[in-house]
């Protein structure tokens, strides 16, 4: 590791202010924050470019993509970790959640795969220092699904998993409230009209039979850990009043401004997907993310299924919410690591992590050109 870097000329991201200075890195940490431009010799000079800190992503989806570009096409699974792997980097993330599934409620059988070559394969990786990004596991429990707690069992103390996430993706709730929208989405995959009837009446009745004594059980067998909780696709008052109850601080992924002012109101930290504010609205017809930020609705973005739309996401609630910088570049960085007790990370400030990403504004697109994890160049 390189004792001394010094950054120089570059718009910082403070929590409060955008300030023109200076950082000293030393030994993986920001051992300074100087206001104006050093002349030192050794100093990189960053070209009036913005400075933030590292992306603290909780939610992504890309190791799947990466595990199955298309959808006959598995890809080897430690070469789809190293390609997901430099993609968070290059997108700035330095701190990575990868977003794996347990349970399979009869279309996605795959997942399971994934999920257990993810762990093997970050076991494996994240000892060798070759890792870009620091990786950790965010679980997507399947409430309903018949193989969710014997998948549990496999990672419930494994040191790496840092959020959990109790999900339904029953047809006719959550997500999938609307179930035409539901069905056409499955005929689309290729399932016929008769396959998918039978799969909705036998999944509506596996939830009422599995969803209540799984929900209990995952609960009381991750109780020690103290992990953060999220619920994921809040829909309606009744449950998220039943999480709240539960000690679910974290509401992912509200599909309507009804359930996340119900989630608010319970004091849940609210997480929005940033592809939902890049692309003007939600892949599935979900409320849109900028309608909820303009009414304080959302604390943290997730990257979903697109790590690249963080960074991007930021600048856009700029342009169209008018939120200032710092607090858009918080809700990427500070409050996602304050959610995962990363107390490390997240902010510009000496004695943290010298996790950093320098940014070019090229109108209204934010262009990465470096990003460093613990003083080191990753990308």
């Amino acid at each position: 590791m390189t004792a001394e870097i010094i950054l120089t000329n570059a718009l910082l991201v403070l929590p409060d202010r955008i300030e023109p200075g200076t950082l000293v890195l030393r030994e993986g940490r920001i051992a300074e924050v100087q206001p104006g431009r050093s002349r030192l010799p050794g100093a990189l000079d960053l070209e009036g470019d913005h400075v933030i800190p590292g992306v603290v992503d909780v939610h992504t989806d890309n190791l799947e993509r990466q595990v199955q570009p298309r959808s006959l096409a598995r890809w080897p699974s430690r070469s789809a970790f190293l390609s997901h792997d430099a993609q968070t980097a290059a997108a700035g993330v330095t701190t990575v959640l990868d977003a794996l599934c347990l349970g399979d409620l009869g279309f996605d059988a795959e997942r399971t795969e994934t999920f257990l070559n993810g762990v093997r394969d970050l076991d494996a990786l994240a000892p060798t220092g070759l890792l870009k990004s620091e990786h950790f596991l965010h679980l997507r429990c399947e409430l309903p699904a018949a193989d969710l707690l014997p998948l549990l069992e496999t990672v419930a103390d494994h040191p790496a998993v840092r959020l959990v996430s109790l999900m339904d993706h029953t047809p006719g709730v959550g997500q999938y409230v609307d179930i035409d929208r539901y069905r056409t989405m499955r005929q689309r995959g290729g399932k016929s009209v008769a396959e998918v009837e039978r799969r909705i009446q036998e999944l509506t009745a596996q939830r009422e039979r599995l969803r209540g004594p799984q929900r209990r059980a995952l609960l009381d067998r991750l109780s020690h850990r103290h992990l953060p909780l999220a619920s994921h696709d809040d829909w309606n008052e009744a449950e998220i009043a039943e999480n709240a109850a539960d000690g679910v601080r974290i509401s992912e992924f509200p599909v309507s401004r009804m359930a996340a002012e119900a989630a608010h109101r319970h004091g849940m930290r609210i997480i929005a997907g940033a592809p939902n504010i890049v692309r003007g609205g939600s892949h599935s017809g979900n409320v849109a993310a900028a309608e909820l930020l303009r009414a304080g609705l959302v604390d943290a973005f997730a990257s979903d299924y697109v790590p690249p739309a963080m960074i991007e996401a930021v600048w856009r609630a700029v342009a169209e919410t008018g939120i200032s910088l710092p607090a858009a570049v918080a809700t990427i960085t500070a409050v996602p690591a304050r959610m995962l007790g990363m107390t490390d990370r997240g902010r510009i400030e000496p004695g943290l992590r010298a996790d950093l990403v320098r940014i070019h504004p090229l109108g209204d697109m934010p262009v990465i050109r470096a990003v460093w994890r613990g003083g080191e160049r990753v990308a």
